[in-house]
């Protein structure tokens, strides 16, 4: 039996963490701590109260993002794997315009702050199932702002390629999103 013990990471951007779950690795499978509020008071993480969690499965090569809503966001990968990134776009905040990037799996999570863009490509050889945990119910027209996932100002390496004409692998509504000029252009 192995026992990876939660930790945590500070990123390039102010209150984006990113989380290693504790985990029990044995013969049978493992386990994954999904949330603990004791973990992450100890770490210092401000503990959210989450009123909505939805699960999204992602087709291989596809992105969804960069969304940054008036919410908190934990986010998790529940299956398969993927390359996320998360621009921060908070008016107030010392780190604007930075973006963070990694590579996700089961047993990593993002504690993403409200106005963070929050987004990520399907990188494995099946779907992606993707935990959203959220502070607030989404609705439609809710405060928030979203820049286009394939604004070359943002540096991010999306590993597979991405062909804009095809709506399985990127929404219009992604794709016709702001870059990040427009979005710190509005103050």
């Amino acid at each position: 039996m192995e026992i990876i013990e939660f930790e945590t990471q500070e990123t390039t951007i102010e209150g984006l963490a990113l989380i290693r779950m504790k985990q029990v690795i044995e013969d049978r499978g493992t386990v994954r701590e999904f949330f603990r509020a004791s973990a992450f008071e100890a770490a210092g993480i401000p503990l959210p109260a989450f009123r909505q969690v939805n699960v999204t499965e992602t087709n291989p090569g596809a992105i969804r993002g960069m969304h940054g809503e008036a919410m908190v966001k934990l986010i998790a990968i529940a299956h398969g794997t993927a390359w996320g990134a998360w621009v921060d776009a908070r008016p107030e905040s010392p780190t604007r315009g930075a973006v963070f990037q990694t590579a996700l799996e089961p047993g990593v999570q993002i504690i993403v702050p409200e106005g963070v863009c929050n987004g990520f490509q399907s990188t494995g050889d099946s779907p992606t199932q993707y935990v959203y945990c959220f502070t607030a119910e989404w609705v439609p027209g809710m405060t928030g702002v979203a820049i286009t996932p394939l604004d070359p100002a943002l540096g991010i390496d999306w590993p597979l390629p991405v062909d804009t004409g095809d709506r399985s692998r990127i929404s219009e509504k992604d794709l016709a999103a702001p870059t990040l000029a427009e979005v710190l252009a509005r103050g």
